[in-house]
């Protein structure tokens, strides 16, 4: 396990414009089920994304087609190869056995830069988010894509929606977490997450109310003894996975696997059942 002790604060500080913040709300609170259709109205964008049989990540539409989650979800986790796109399935606003919608996935890009291997580093981190074409758009009047944000600043209360290996039959949701650490490739966040929580969105809050993603879970790691989660920003990253996602529609406008990630590094695992939030290694 990757222990995000003094170190990693100092190791952060090494880089141009590292900040550390110190956490103001102490341990964070644990995520709330959404039972009930009432507490999960206004979330059904967020949902379950199936992994075939190699388990499952959370994703998030923010638009009627476009799905956002965490790059190393496309990856199995015992052999280090891309999954087919054709096996994974996106289940919008899962509860208790039900989703609002169902799609395949057409193609699916990560950032260049990602390279997916079994020893994650803090640097490495920073690239972990991938966009998803869906196979047909999801046009329902309860399932509004979310918009998206700036990065947080240190200090901010941000939440989190996931799904996870302990509660994989409804969404949670875990509010008010804070930004620990901010201008460096990953946020680090006071939030309690866990196997599956991988690709879950973090959410800020507008003026008006409204929620927008601003940023994707990656992996969990250790603080001093305290749970954290790392997260990477989307802002920047989303122009750039667009522009992946078009490039890949031109190269194989039909074959419904448009893949363009850099595949390297040794076969590994992104971390426990389910292939969902992995631990890190310096």
């Amino acid at each position: 396990m990757f222990r995000l002790t003094a170190t990693l604060c100092l190791a952060l500080l090494l880089l141009p414009g590292a900040l550390c913040a110190e956490g103001k709300g102490g341990l964070p609170s644990a995520p709330v089920g959404m039972r009930t259709a009432d507490e999960a109205r206004g979330w059904q964008a967020v949902g379950k994304l199936v992994l075939g049989s190699r388990g499952f990540c959370t994703g998030v539409l923010i638009e009627p087609q476009l799905v956002l989650t965490a790059a190393h979800c496309l990856f199995d986790r015992d052999t280090g190869l891309r999954l087919r796109d054709q096996s994974i399935t996106f289940q919008a606003g899962w509860r208790n056995g039900r989703a609002e919608a169902y799609r395949g996935i057409r193609r699916s890009v990560a950032l260049p830069d990602y390279i997916y291997s079994v020893a994650e580093e803090i640097e490495r981190v920073g690239f972990d988010v991938a966009l998803l074409e869906l196979d047909q758009p999801i046009l329902l009047p309860q399932l509004t894509p979310f918009a998206t944000g700036a990065r947080p600043r240190p200090g901010d209360a941000v939440s989190v929606v996931s799904y996870a290996q302990d509660r994989a039959e409804v969404p949670s949701i875990e509010r008010d977490c804070q930004v620990m650490v901010v201008d460096t490739a990953a946020l680090v966040l006071t939030c309690d997450i866990d196997f599956g929580s991988s690709g879950a969105p973090v959410f800020s809050w507008r003026e008006d109310g409204s929620a927008e993603v601003v940023s994707v879970i990656s992996a969990k790691a250790d603080y001093s003894g305290q749970k954290v989660a790392l997260a990477v920003p989307v802002e920047e990253a989303l122009s750039d996975l667009r522009l992946e996602l078009a490039r890949a529609a031109e190269a194989r406008p039909n074959s419904g696997e448009g893949v363009r990630i850099l595949l390297g590094g040794a076969a590994g695992s992104s971390g426990g059942a389910g292939g969902g939030a992995k631990f890190v290694r310096p």
